[in-house]
């Protein structure tokens, strides 16, 4: 035994001898620490999990399906208003050129805002159905088995018996239909109702913000390649007036200095011109998103800044507004719902009348026997009449709110109209006066012009009249790009297209 301990104590030495880093990691003496591992920063961690492609593509044909629907109802809402322009249209046939009406109708069928409100109509849609459903049967069915041992007090007597325990089947089936509530059914139904119809004018209020997006993006997209074109025929007019320059100068007619005033008014001109191309681009960028087509960034515009006077009167427009507006009849509809809301409170004093019904079946054997029972009852559930009436109490208060919140409602639409209407009369005036001024610039410009080229005028003359001509167009492009934006604010707030004109401003 002594010997066979000291050939263990050998051998253990030996391998602690051969080993050791392993030892002294071991004993945790010389143990390195381990660096810690960098950890990537991301903002939203991607999912580990593998994907289902089966429910991948399951998920994308149903969105495909809901995105059609909801298509065709945006379509639907858009043409009741727009009924002289067909929505039908898909952007694979404009072959890369498009007007604001062809935008306009690709925001109908793609934006992603429509959709939402649309899918927020059918959610109220689907609550009438539920208020409704109160008259429809409730069934239940269900089966039992059970089994009941008795208490034996007398063993022998338990004993004799054959089974001192019983078993139940009990198959049941029953079914409760409310026939009568005295209108408390009807009232939320209307009640559901009305918030239905007002979501709907929310989902209208969208498209026509979206339109009213769309049409000030395309407007600002057309603004954006004349002011571009503007800044290239600008700097056309310097690298003119630079060769001149630097011609009189070797000729001895001028000196040095317009050389150097021609290079420094080019330099300014060409870095005018980059930011034109920026914004060209940008605006591009903001018509796609205002679309909801990121493919549409790179469309080539058919249609120009309207330049028609447009016939309108403020009573008109105002009518127009109270009868058309969806903000303003979703407040009324609103009402009409808190309105409806009293009348249910009111009705929940009333009792309900329902029948019911069920049918058992079973016993020791599940066909045993049978029964039945059917009934008609009238019965008050949970009834509070402290507490239905503070609910009357906050009803009727719900319906003041309501009564107020439309009259602002009323007020607003009032300021808003106003407002547009005078700021589309305002972009009017001004677009008269700047392209007065925009031909004088235009002459003066010229003037200056033959006379630097005949030699009286100097370089500073010229760059005055240039910038005033550059002004001049851009601010006249302004005030026309004005003019069509306040045209579209003016139709959104009224909720109708106006008409315009045969008169040339």
């Amino acid at each position: 035994m002594k010997k066979i301990l000291n050939t263990f104590l050998i051998c253990s030495v030996l391998t602690l001898s051969t080993t050791p880093v392993i030892a002294k990691g071991w004993f945790g003496k010389d143990k390195k620490p381990k660096e810690k591992e960098k950890q990537k920063v991301e903002i939203v961690k991607p999912d580990k999990d593998k994907p289902n492609i089966r429910r991948e593509i399951k998920k994308d044909k149903e969105n495909a399906i809901h995105k059609k629907e909801s298509s065709q109802e945006a379509e639907g809402m858009y043409e009741t208003k727009f009924p002289v322009i067909n929505s039908q249209i898909e952007y694979s046939d404009m072959n890369g050129e498009v007007t604001l009406s062809d935008c306009i109708k690709l925001a109908i069928t793609h934006h992603p805002t429509i959709m939402s409100a649309i899918s927020n109509a059918e959610i109220y849609k689907t609550m009438v159905g539920q208020a409704w459903s109160n008259y429809f049967p409730t069934l239940s069915a269900g089966v039992s088995y059970s089994r009941n041992d008795m208490l034996m007090t007398n063993p022998g007597y338990a004993r004799m018996m054959s089974q001192k325990y019983n078993m139940y089947y009990a198959p049941t089936v029953s079914a409760n239909m409310l026939l009568f509530d005295f209108g408390k059914t009807k009232a939320n139904a209307d009640l559901a109702q009305r918030t239905y119809e007002s979501s709907r004018f929310d989902a209208e209020t969208s498209i026509e913000l979206v339109i009213y997006n769309v049409k000030v993006a395309y407007y600002n997209l057309v603004f954006a390649e004349i002011q571009k074109s503007v800044y290239e025929d600008t700097v056309k007019d310097f690298e003119l007036q630079l060769k001149q320059a630097k011609a009189q100068y070797d000729i001895g007619r001028k000196a040095k200095i317009d050389v150097t005033t021609a290079e420094y008014n080019l330099g300014n001109a060409k870095v005018n011109l980059i930011k034109a191309k920026n914004t060209l681009e940008l605006a591009a960028a903001e018509l796609a998103n205002a679309v909801g087509i990121p493919e549409l960034e790179n469309v080539i515009l058919k249609d120009k800044l309207n330049s028609k006077a447009y016939n309108v009167n403020f009573p008109d427009l105002l009518k127009t507004a109270e009868a058309s507006r969806p903000a303003l009849l979703s407040s009324k509809k609103l009402m009409d719902a808190a309105e409806l809301n009293v009348r249910a409170a009111k009705r929940s004093f009333a009792p309900d009348l329902s029948a019911f019904g069920s049918f058992d079946q079973g016993g020791r054997q599940i066909d045993s026997d049978y029964g039945y029972s059917v009934g008609v009852q009238l019965n008050y559930t949970a009834l509070n009449l402290m507490l239905l009436k503070k609910q009357v109490d906050q009803a009727k208060a719900e319906y003041k709110k309501a009564v107020a919140d439309y009259e602002q409602q009323k007020q607003n639409v009032y300021l808003e109209v106003k407002s547009a209407y005078i700021s589309l009369l305002n972009s009017h005036d001004s677009i008269e006066v700047s392209k007065l001024a925009l031909q004088q610039a235009k002459e003066r410009q010229y003037q200056a012009f033959r006379r630097y080229q005949v030699g009286l005028g100097d370089a500073i003359e010229f760059k005055d009249a240039e910038n005033s001509y550059l002004n001049a167009q851009l601010d006249y492009y302004s005030n026309l790009l004005n003019y069509n934006i306040n045209a579209a604010e003016l139709e959104r707030v009224i909720g109708a297209p106006i008409k315009e004109s045969d008169i040339d401003l």
